[in-house]
């Protein structure tokens, strides 16, 4: 299980270091790919395989179907880590992200994100002045 929030910098070269204990988890290659919130997501490949398979399940007659499988699947890549358990971003994800020098890496239960410094930020302010009604609305998940 993928969880804590770590925060790591982006060299020159886009790579970024992923935390050892998310590494030891993910084999020798993962997906990262374009995700909500200007995020990314990264996942080992099984639960990559599982996403890939709700995908394509997903109605092809419905225009937001369509618009979020092509989203997903045009911003996926194959991650491979080098010798410092770093990864290279290309520019499309860095650019979705908002990523500049500043990253956030989350634990998401069976993935992690990743995010910038300044939207992790907003995001987790956002979060935590509305946690009792986001809680309250989580009744109907028998939560």
């Amino acid at each position: 299980m993928f969880m804590g929030e770590y925060s790591h910098s982006l060299d020159s070269k886009g790579r970024l270091i992923i935390p050892a204990k998310f590494r030891h988890q993910l084999g020798d290659s993962f997906v990262v790919t374009r995700w909500m919130e200007h995020a990314l997501r990264a996942m080992p490949r099984n639960v990559w395989e599982n996403l890939e398979e709700q995908l394509n399940q997903l109605p092809i007659g419905k225009k937001e179907a369509r618009a979020f499988k092509r989203f997903v699947m045009a911003g996926a890549m194959e991650a491979e880590f080098d010798k410092q358990g770093r990864i290279i971003l290309p520019a499309n994800l860095k650019e979705h992200a908002q990523l500049d020098n500043a990253a956030v890496i989350t634990g998401a239960g069976d993935s992690f994100e990743i995010w910038s410094q300044k939207n992790w930020d907003d995001y987790t302010q956002a979060t935590a002045e509305n946690f009792d009604d986001i809680a309250e609305g989580l009744v109907d998940f028998d939560f």
